[in-house]
């Protein structure tokens, strides 16, 4: 998801603001343009139009699955092995192992520090590029919005915008001028094209772009419902536990692998781009800044010898996997210089490796946000300008995607890249493409309504899995929960799922990079779990992780199958290990019913390991080391933060934390109400303890905490919660 041209091209803008507001006659310019009246063409497709896959792609191979231990088991040989090999990495690291250099001491209070490196403008930036924004990144946004709009008005070309957005980036060191030239020529057009064509202001077009933390501002172009069917939803039945015995299917899920065909051994890995490690970022200043052999907790992407050695371990280890569930995001993440024809090279050679990799194995993909260029840019049908139309990806998609797929799908992959199959009698999977959710789609500004009439074709295959007696797998790669996925779209989605809770019986997404899940209840009684959406991990370390999959056991072929996941596994490699060794390692990092000691992975079993994870600070932490994929740069996670991850948790609906999450937020705040107290006083002692070299003296102490409690506390919290935003997602 990696928006990088957003705080470039808003901080630019904030900074002209700044200087239109002492320069009052740049905005007198007499040289008016009216905006280009544009209605949105019409588009007479239905989904009774597509055809219907009826035929079941997987054959009944008839594999006898071991489901992983119930129970947890007492640490092997081998895990003692893995704590004696990191205790030496610790002991013996050297410039390659990149992960134990020397930080940078402070004499402030630690609350201090922090605070000064949150009002530092390069941790504003920061969180500009994460998807959990602010009010910052809302003032910013209406700065850059309202001066764009102004600047169409009053006449000036696209080339001119551009050039200047491109100046000022340069001139404010923002990103290195290459990095400014490939933000402003690749998304200067689209946007420049989208905000002449609207009619709404800076603050509708932010909150629709931000979300929550930008105001809920209604907008009557942006307000729409999907059309359900006179069919009336069948009682939902409690779900039993499957039978242990039971036939399985294995299933395997990739997601997130940004490929990086460049990524160069020894290259400068602590850059000031978005993407290092490449012989384009230099040398290393410092030995610690060299790019590892197989990869880096930094803002790096795979290396390909990495991906081609967890192609070899999966079909070494999981040789009898019946199906692949690949949830997208091939290309890395130099979203400022990418074209049309290198994503379409990554898309072709991933998808020939994955053939010869797992041959005879059927694989179900979804389209990551990153496959287009530019990044995000997902019109939709109605735009069939040559160099505009989306059709490039789609078409080409549908080729690529035909190796595994039946010719029924052809019809809904060229149009919007989403498709629905039959994989075995009784069940189903369904792929959506999630871009049209997307909050950086600019494209969604000009119509947000069901864009390719996605949303109303899954509701007739569903309502046609109803009648049919099927279970429904849904798979994508933007998690509907997430911010990233438009409010609109996603309260859209929550009723989908709501009102066919008894049809799907899973979700599978990507995009986070983090190893996680959301939780759906029924709207009108949240005590009720309705389904569960499982995120898997990322194949890119991008960035602080370590590369991983997972694996399912899926409720398989008898007469009360339930086509629940069983049971799940997670699989990693250490990098760490990996790059001071020059030997990866792939192992099982934890399996969930043992892990978490749950009875089942049904909906209410996922909704109590939330309330176990509330009450039980030490089952949080085995959770959040399994988020981080046990990743030794792993940043602390207080209080603040287990709120902020619980919630994720919660919220299968965007943009609505405050519906979802008050009970778990009020237990926490209620086991830690002591914390401001405990806070202030921590400042004072620290204080106290550091003497004259201290900053904040000890006789004004006091007055600092009393006159700017409110202010050090925000910026604490906002500081402490970082841990939990979506640094890595992609």
């Amino acid at each position: 998801m990696s928006q990088y041209y957003f705080p470039i091209v808003f901080i630019v803008l904030l900074e002209i603001l700044r200087l239109a507001q002492s320069h009052p006659f740049l905005f007198n310019s007499g040289n008016h343009r009216p905006p280009v009246e544009w209605k949105t063409p019409e588009d007479n497709w239905t989904a009774e139009a597509a055809p219907r896959s009826i035929y079941p792609l997987l054959q009944n191979q008839n594999n006898k699955h071991q489901l992983p231990p119930r129970y947890a088991v007492i640490e092997s040989d081998e895990d003692e092995q893995l704590l004696r090999r990191a205790h030496e990495a610790k002991e013996n690291a050297t410039a390659r192992t990149l992960f134990y250099s020397p930080k940078e001491e402070s004499h402030l209070p630690p609350l201090l520090t922090k605070t000064i490196k949150y009002f530092n403008l390069q941790q504003v930036a920061f969180e500009l590029e994460t998807s959990v924004m602010s009010q910052v990144s809302c003032t910013a946004c209406k700065a850059g919005a309202g001066l764009l709009q102004h600047y169409i008005r009053t006449g000036k070309s696209k080339e001119e915008i551009i050039k200047m957005i491109y100046q000022y980036c340069v001139q404010l060191k923002i990103q290195s001028a290459r990095v400014c030239e490939g933000v402003s020529q690749l998304f200067g057009v689209e946007v420049i094209y989208v905000l002449k064509r609207i009619t709404i202001g800076p603050d509708e077009i932010c909150s629709f772009i931000i979300g929550d933390a930008c105001g809920d501002i209604y907008n009557p172009y942006h307000e729409w419902e999907v059309e359900f069917p006179p069919v009336p939803k069948p009682d939902p039945r409690e779900l039993g536990l499957p039978k242990e015995a039971a036939p399985v299917f294995k299933v395997l899920h990739l997601s997130d692998t940004h490929f990086d065909p460049y990524y160069a051994e020894g290259s400068n890995a602590d850059c000031n781009e978005p993407l290092c490690c490449r012989l384009t970022n230099g040398r290393p200043t410092t030995p610690n800044g060299a790019a590892g052999k197989w990869g880096d907790y930094r803002k790096c992407d795979t290396p390909k010898r990495t991906v081609d050695h967890m192609l070899n371990h999966i079909a070494d280890t999981h040789s009898d996997i019946d199906f692949i569930i690949w949830t997208g995001d091939l290309p890395p993440h130099d979203v400022w210089n990418q074209t049309k024809e290198e994503n379409l090279k990554v898309l072709k050679e991933t998808v020939t490796q994955m053939t010869e990799k797992f041959p005879g194995i059927p694989i179900f993909p979804a389209l990551g946000n990153h496959e287009s260029a530019p990044v995000n840019s997902f019109p939709p049908p109605y735009v069939q300008q040559v160099d505009s139309s989306i059709a490039w990806l789609y078409d080409e998609l549908d080729v690529q995607w035909r190796r595994w797929l039946p010719a029924s799908v052809s019809h809904t992959v060229r149009r919007g890249a989403f498709y629905s199959v039959l994989v075995r009698p009784g069940y189903r999977i369904i792929s959506l493409n999630m871009n049209y959710c997307n909050n950086k789609n600019w494209w969604l500004l000009l119509n947000s309504t069901d864009p390719a009439t996605e949303l109303q074709w899954f509701i007739y295959e569903l309502q046609s899995a109803e009648f049919a007696g099927e279970k429904v797998h849904v798979i994508g790669h933007i998690p509907p929960g997430h911010s990233d996925c438009l409010k609109v779209w996603s309260r859209n989605y929550y009723k989908i799922v709501s009102r066919f809770e008894s049809t799907i019986t899973a979700q599978f997404f990507g995009h986070t990079h983090f190893d996680e899940f959301e939780v759906f209840y029924d709207p009108h009684d949240l005590s009720r779990a309705t389904s569960i959406a499982y995120i898997g991990p990322s194949v890119t370390p991008y960035n602080d992780l370590n590369p991983g999959y997972r694996i399912y056991y899926i409720d398989g072929d008898h007469d009360e199958t339930t086509r629940l996941v069983v049971d799940h596994e997670s699989w990693i490699m250490n990098l760490k290990e990996a790059n001071l060794y020059d030997y990866p390692i792939w192992y099982k990092l934890y399996s969930t019913r043992a892990a978490y000691g749950m009875k089942g992975l049904r909906p209410a079993d996922w909704d109590q390991l939330i309330n176990n994870m509330t009450d039980s600070k030490e089952l949080f932490d085995l959770y959040y080391k399994h988020y981080w994929k046990a990743s030794p740069v792993k940043p602390e996670c207080d209080y603040e933060c287990r709120k902020r991850i619980l919630c994720d948790a919660k919220s299968g609906r965007s943009h609505d934390r405050k519906y979802f999450c008050e009970e778990v937020e009020a237990k926490i705040d209620e086991s830690n109400k002591g914390w401001k107290d405990w806070l202030f006083s921590s400042i004072s002692s620290s204080s106290s303890s550091s003497g004259s070299s201290n900053t904040v003296s000890n006789g004004n102490h006091d007055t600092f905490a009393h006159q700017h409690e409110q202010e050090v506390a925000e910026a604490y919290e906002r500081n402490r919660r970082l841990p939990s935003v979506q640094l890595a997602a992609g």
